[in-house]
């Protein structure tokens, strides 16, 4: 399929998740895996071939859960997310999600964060970017703060967004279209260029985290 480009994901696609939900167990999983590589893994290589010239370079997530400090045990994902630098896709039995942003952030990066959106020309110019994203059809989302920082005036015109632990928008196509269908690449490409704006500012005044992993 790398060499056709992208033509859709497969038709089984569907299936193969609903039966993963029903049954997320090893023995459905061997049994089914032929499908997940030809129907979803084989097609989503495809598709971030295709993306990639502009987005950057691609990596699908591994499909096994990571159940170390979750209740749930299930040990396989009902979906499969890909990332390209900021910029995120995933399908599954529900359709296609499309994401941009910083799904979290480090204790450093909150902190560049809150600075910026104090400033008023850098916050505003956030709320500007994050209106123009629902304009066109996004859902801006991210982590809250039961309440205001510490140290923030409960009237601050930006408390909102000063309340953010992570910051992202995204967008959702229900369904089997376009998800089937090689015009998904495009439906991904304009969503994640609506989303660039967002991508950018978090680029510019957060960056990544300076704390190195433990």
């Amino acid at each position: 399929m790398l060499g056709m480009g992208f033509a859709g994901f497969g038709e089984r696609l569907v299936d193969f998740y609903d039966g993963l939900e029903a049954d997320n167990s090893k023995a459905y999983w061997n049994e089914h895996k032929a499908v997940y590589q030809e129907h979803v893994r084989a097609p989503m290589e495809a598709l971030l071939a295709e993306l990639e010239p502009e987005f950057g370079q691609g990596k699908i997530f591994r499909p096994y859960r990571d159940v170390r400090f979750s209740a749930d045990k299930t040990p396989y994902k009902t979906h499969c997310g890909a990332i390209l630098g900021s910029h995120y896709v995933q399908a599954g039995a529900g359709g296609i999600m499309i994401a941009g942003g910083y799904y979290q952030m480090a204790g450093d990066q909150v902190r560049r964060y809150r600075v910026a959106v104090d400033e008023e020309r850098r916050g505003e110019d956030l709320r500007t970017r994050l209106a123009a994203l629902e304009g066109s059809g996004l859902t801006v989302a991210g982590e809250l703060l039961a309440t205001r920082p510490r140290g923030i005036d409960p009237g601050h015109p930006r408390l909102e967004l000063l309340r953010h632990k992570s910051l992202y928008a995204f967008r959702r196509w229900p369904g089997e279209h376009p998800m089937l269908a090689p015009e998904l690449v495009g439906e991904v490409t304009a969503a994640w260029r609506a989303l660039n704006p967002l991508v950018e500012w978090l680029s510019d005044h957060v960056g990544p985290t300076e704390n190195p992993r433990r």
